[in-house]
């Protein structure tokens, strides 16, 4: 069986408000764009996942809503504050724990950086890949029966994209 992980980090934040907590800063217009325009190449290649995992963070909520127009197929939404500023062990934890083959991880850096690097066989031919910067998505499969049975570099990279890719 082929299991898919969308691994996305938050779209670009803003930084305006120095006094407003880190937890509640809110996407600026450019993370905006940028997570409509990466849930609309998830549409088109046919990538939007069955189940979402997610941060309780102001922005990546509010990244999952933007990507959220465009992937109506979610039928298992899921916002919990151990996403954020998760670990990538933590981070995989939970994907372990899901029950469904297609599932979105939409975390934060460090962590979604360092998990994407944990479970690709071979990272994809990007400069940006070891960066992760905001919005950065890679889809990844598995050849397994479960989550559970995942390993560590076992991932095959399908796709690959940063937002600049995908606009101007």
């Amino acid at each position: 069986m082929t299991l898919r992980l969308i691994l996305t980090r938050h779209a670009k934040s803003s930084w305006d408000n120095p006094t407003l907590d880190d937890h509640d800063r809110a996407l600026n217009e450019r993370g905006h764009k940028a997570s409509k325009a990466i849930g609309k190449w998830l549409d088109q290649n046919d990538y939007c996942p069955k189940a979402v995992y997610s941060s309780t963070a102001r922005r990546t909520s509010e990244t999952w809503s933007h990507i959220a127009k465009h992937c109506h197929r979610a039928n298992d939404v899921q916002f919990t504050s151990a996403l954020y500023l998760a670990s990538p062990d933590r981070m995989f934890t939970i994907l372990q724990g899901s029950r469904h083959d297609s599932v979105m991880l939409l975390g934060h850096n460090p962590g979604t950086a360092m998990l994407a690097a944990f479970l690709v066989k071979t990272a994809p031919n990007h400069p940006k890949f070891d960066q992760y910067p905001s919005a950065a998505t890679t889809v990844i499969d598995f050849e397994a029966e479960s989550w559970a049975d995942v390993s560590p570099r076992t991932g095959r990279v399908e796709a690959f994209i940063v937002p600049r890719d995908l606009t101007d």
